[in-house]
C-alpha cells in the first residue's frame, strides 16, 4: 500500500516536472520525457514476475492525460503497452544466471 502511495505522488511530481520545466530545456525542439524513462528502468529492474511496473504505467499514463491536450487514455494505453512489452521481451528472451560468482 505503501508503495502505491509512494509511487502516485513520484509520478504526478514527475509529471508535473515533466510539462510544466522540461519544455524549457528542450533541444531542438526534443523533450526529455522523464515518466517514459522511470517506467522503463523499473519494468527492466522489477522482476518479470511481478507486475506492478505494470500499475505503474497506468498511474503515470492518468497522469500526463490529466495535463496533455489528447483524450483520457491515450497516454495510459501507450505507456501500458510500453512496459507490458518490456515485460513480455524480458521475460522470454532474456535469461537471468541463477549463480553468484
Amino acid at each position: 500500500m505503501i508503495k502505491a502511495i509512494l509511487s502516485i505522488i513520484l509520478f504526478y511530481f514527475l509529471t508535473l516536472i515533466q510539462v510544466s520545466f522540461m519544455p524549457h530545456l528542450a533541444i531542438y525542439g526534443i523533450v526529455f520525457n522523464l515518466v517514459l524513462f522511470v517506467i522503463v528502468i523499473w519494468n527492466i529492474l522489477e522482476s518479470s514476475d511481478k507486475y506492478f511496473g505494470l500499475y505503474q504505467a497506468i498511474i503515470a499514463g492518468f497522469f500526463l492525460d490529466i495535463f496533455s491536450s489528447h483524450f483520457i487514455g491515450y497516454n495510459i494505453i501507450i505507456l501500458l503497452l510500453i512496459a507490458f512489452l518490456l515485460k513480455f521481451f524480458l521475460k522470454r528472451y532474456v535469461r537471468i544466471p541463477l549463480t553468484k560468482d
